[in-house]
């Protein structure tokens, strides 16, 4: 077996084979992989349930959390979900070679501004074995190299769904080979952060702790998010059923998630038309509600927050619930104590709604709709890489888009800079 400097290194070439890799070509190898996929669901099922399996001891254990738990399943629906996402990413334009602009800077001088595919991909993730398909797809359509590692809680599941994956795109004509890897051991990691000079990008998907050591220990440009502090916020002239309806619904609908909400912040306006409803919503999903010394006296069953809690992505049913006193004050909460990653506003006023839109710094603000929409898929991106709070590059969830770059290209004719130094030529003005 090669080790990951190797692997590195095979990625690195392939991915120069890649830059000459028709739109057909790359059609076509994701549309075997659909197929493939959807012949072996019921070996990828059957992996995935002996992972589960394994995986109940470990959260027995406490050597996993529940929402690690939770990330590892695929079902039915998951897995259809999956399918199509390879099939979205086939009908999505080719990102590759296109002219982002063009200009004629000097008389018979035109300068081109094209994309390009980044080079060689790291990927680090934990659970979600989802993760495979979706990236490799994206990838492949991109015209990037990959390098997958996968947790080990979910072992059998990435193996086989590489090596349909891996099957697949053997069949295509002049597909290169090492443009999709995987490597399983702990140790592999090491290495991999390790690798700067043949891996351009490493993507971390999993915990708050998976990121920072990975930022921590690498010289790789890193693209991701360590926290998914989500907010909303009720303004004093938001519908209330719509407010407790998006309120269960970032909160209830995938707790584990990164895009479910952590903290809700309440105008102190519409708290007493609102907040018990809330309570009593969440109280029917089992949520427990922490709150803000206003707020403490509404109902027996609530908790006294603490100052960590504003701070906290709980993956959990456990919600923070803070009174304000205006939208300047939600909108400092959020900026002091969120991460960037997606926060909305409940309003029926246009105006508070753009001035919030405005003024909070993360990568998804939302006027009344779920937190849950934080998804390359529900973008209409086929499928994501992950989610981005980075403030270069790319931002938010991560399509094709995020894993292409640019170049500049000049084309002249025996042109000098001399010339233009001495007044002979100028510079076209545009």
């Amino acid at each position: 077996m090669l080790d990951v400097i190797e692997t590195a290194k095979r990625a690195k070439e392939a991915s120069i084979q890649a830059l000459k890799l028709s739109t057909d070509i790359k059609n076509n190898a994701l549309s075997k992989f659909a197929a493939f996929l959807e012949t072996n669901k019921n070996e990828i099922l059957a992996a995935n349930t002996l992972d589960l399996n394994n995986a109940k001891e470990l959260l027995k254990n406490g050597q996993i959390t529940e929402s690690l738990y939770n990330r590892l399943k695929l079902d039915e629906n998951k897995l259809r979900d999956m399918i199509q996402g390879v099939k979205d990413i086939i009908s999505l334009d080719d990102p590759i070679n296109k002219t982002l602009w063009s200009r004629e800077i000097a008389d018979g001088m035109t300068l081109k501004k094209v994309s390009c595919p980044i080079g060689v991909i790291g990927v680090i993730f934990e659970a979600r074995p989802d993760v495979i398909s979706q990236i490799s797809s994206l990838a492949i359509k991109s015209s990037n190299a990959v390098i997958l590692k996968g947790g080990s809680e979910a072992v059998n599941t990435n193996k086989i769904i590489f090596s349909i994956l891996s099957e697949s795109v053997s069949t295509v004509k002049d597909f290169p080979q090492n443009l999709v890897n995987i490597i399983f051991s702990r140790e592999d990691v090491t290495q991999l952060l390790n690798a700067d000079d043949y891996i351009d990008l490493i993507i971390p998907r999993g915990s708050n702790s998976l990121v920072k050591y990975i930022k921590s220990n690498t010289k790789i440009p890193v693209l991701g998010h360590s926290d998914g502090i989500c907010h909303i916020y009720i303004d004093s002239e938001a519908d209330i059923k719509k407010a407790i309806d998006i309120s269960i619904d970032s909160k209830c609908q995938y707790p584990s998630a990164c895009n479910s909400v952590e903290t809700i912040l309440i105008h102190k306006d519409i708290v007493d038309s609102v907040f018990k409803k809330l309570i009593w919503a969440f109280k029917q999903n089992n949520v427990k509600v922490k709150v803000d010394d206003k707020l403490i006296n509404f109902d027996d069953s609530l908790e006294l927050a603490q100052e960590k809690d504003w701070k906290t992505e709980y993956s959990d049913k456990i919600i923070s619930v803070k009174q304000v006193a205006s939208l300047d004050e939600a909108v400092i909460h959020i900026n002091k104590y969120g991460s960037g990653h997606t926060d909305c506003i409940v309003t029926e006023n246009d105006n508070n709604a753009e001035k919030f839109m405005l003024y909070v710094d993360s990568a998804g603000v939302y006027k009344n709709a779920s937190t849950r929409f934080a998804d390359g898929f529900r973008y209409g991106f086929g499928a994501e890489v992950g989610i981005s709070t980075n403030k270069t590059h790319a931002r938010g969830p991560v399509g094709l888009d995020g894993l292409t770059i640019y170049k500049y290209k000049l084309t002249g004719s025996g042109d000098i800079v001399a010339d233009f130094v001495s007044g002979k030529r100028n510079f076209n003005k545009n």
